[in-house]
């Protein structure tokens, strides 16, 4: 008895360990430990900080070194001025400036270029966050389906029993052939089998489900009963004008653009004179310490300033060279630009009109199983007046599990159609 009992415990044990998550829940967790998401964040920051490197060339260079030095020389001579044991001891510092006064309005076109380079890692951080949440909204989804047929499984295969306990007993008193109790035995055993196989497609759907959350693949949840498939209350021309605003491939496309033309304008500095200030201040202590005679000591200050100018006139056309290679870019930046906008155009139309027919595909499954149901109770009743024959009922029944299948899968496609508009159009509601 006691063993009963903890097996009963530790069978029940996962039911009780089951959380309940809310669509909005898993895009919360995902938002925080989803590890596509956590590596989009971190790139977007190295984006901003890159921002410092425009700001650097406005700025000016300021170096510092120092050193200290200890020689000794042993020299034996028998000249009368023969110095013997000398020790040179000295020590210096030294601090350069250099300031870039004017470099051919490369250091502006440089603050601007990475300020839409930080401009353009953000939104690319923002479509790779986009990515991971409808990838975490399709595995969510995916659970709700894998489940809602998981319970079609679990009422069909109670039909199959009550219908096999029914031929069993028939059977037993002489009311039903041996071929129906067959047939009724062969309709249990596959709907067992369908239902061990949904429970697999479960199991799978919620492992993939925490993988896209970055959570613990063992992890149980407990999920929405229903896919809910919000209405599209916009018009197709509302639709078009917030993907042109807020589609974020887009709006990286926009920016690797004006990234390009400001490499253009970067290339072109090289052909303009530089001017520059340096500045520089050093002092030097040194000390000759001689046996024979008195110390030696020196102290030495240096400072100088000066102000260059540069102008390269020949080096090889590599600076030509350059400015071509940048120009081509920009124009392959301009036409990735028009190809984004062509393929955004393509697939908008293409979600949109998905969208729609699937939602009639699933008011028209809705109507099917609706039919069935009743055709089904229709063919139980005449079945258990003995009026149905065994296949009757079992072809009814089959009817019903497609179609509720048919109409889950054409909800889950509907609602995964209407997903990817949001996706399109920038409106994923992440927080």
């Amino acid at each position: 008895m006691k063993k009963t009992l903890i097996l009963c415990i530790l069978l029940t044990m996962p039911l009780w360990a089951q959380q309940k998550l809310t669509l909005n829940d898993a895009i919360k967790l995902g938002l925080q430990n989803n590890f596509d998401i956590r590596i989009a964040r971190n790139s977007a920051e190295i984006a901003e900080n890159n921002r410092g490197k425009g700001k650097a060339g406005f700025m000016p260079s300021l170096d510092a070194s120092g050193g200290a030095n200890l020689g000794e020389t042993d020299t034996r001579t028998n000249s009368p001025f023969s110095f013997g044991s000398l020790t040179n001891k000295s020590w210096n510092g030294q601090i350069a400036l250099s300031w870039t006064l004017f470099d051919g309005m490369k250091m502006f076109v440089d603050k601007k270029r990475y300020d839409e380079l930080a401009e353009r890692g953000r939104f690319q951080a923002r479509f790779n966050i986009e990515n991971a949440v409808v990838f975490i909204m399709q595995a969510y989804y995916n659970v709700v389906q894998q489940q809602q047929l998981l319970d079609v499984a679990e009422r069909t295969l109670n039909i199959s029993a009550e219908r096999l306990k029914k031929e069993e007993t028939r059977n037993r008193i002489g009311g039903a052939s041996s071929t129906d109790l067959m047939n009724a035995r062969v309709s249990y055993n596959n709907d067992r089998s369908q239902k061990i196989n949904q429970e697999l497609r479960l199991q799978i759907a919620v492992k993939d489900l925490n993988i896209a959350l970055g959570m613990d693949p063992l992890t149980s949840w407990e999920v929405e009963e229903e896919i809910v498939i919000p209405l599209l209350d916009m018009t197709y021309e509302e639709i078009q004008r917030l993907a042109q605003e807020q589609n974020s491939a887009l709006a990286v496309a926009r920016k690797d653009k004006i990234v390009a033309d400001k490499t253009v304008e970067l290339n072109r500095s090289p052909f303009y004179p530089r001017l520059a200030i340096q500045g520089s201040y050093s002092y030097t202590d040194q000390t000759l310490e001689r046996q024979t005679s008195y110390d030696i000591s020196s102290q030495t200050k240096n400072m100088q300033a000066a102000l260059t100018l540069s102008w390269n006139l020949f080096n090889g056309f590599r600076n030509s060279i350059d400015l071509q290679n940048a120009q081509l870019e920009a124009k392959n930046k301009s036409i990735a630009l028009e190809r984004a906008k062509n393929l955004l155009a393509g697939l908008l139309r293409e979600k949109y009109e998905t969208f729609q027919k699937r939602l009639e595909l699933a008011k028209i499954e809705e109507e099917n199983v609706r039919a069935a149901a009743q055709n089904l109770e229709l063919n139980k009743e005449r079945y258990n007046l003995g009026s149905a024959t065994s296949l009757e009922f079992r072809d009814a029944q089959t009817k019903l599990v497609r179609a509720e299948a048919t109409l889950i899968n054409a909800r889950y496609q509907a609602r995964i159609s209407r997903l990817e508009i949001d996706q399109l159009i920038g409106r994923l509601g992440m927080e």
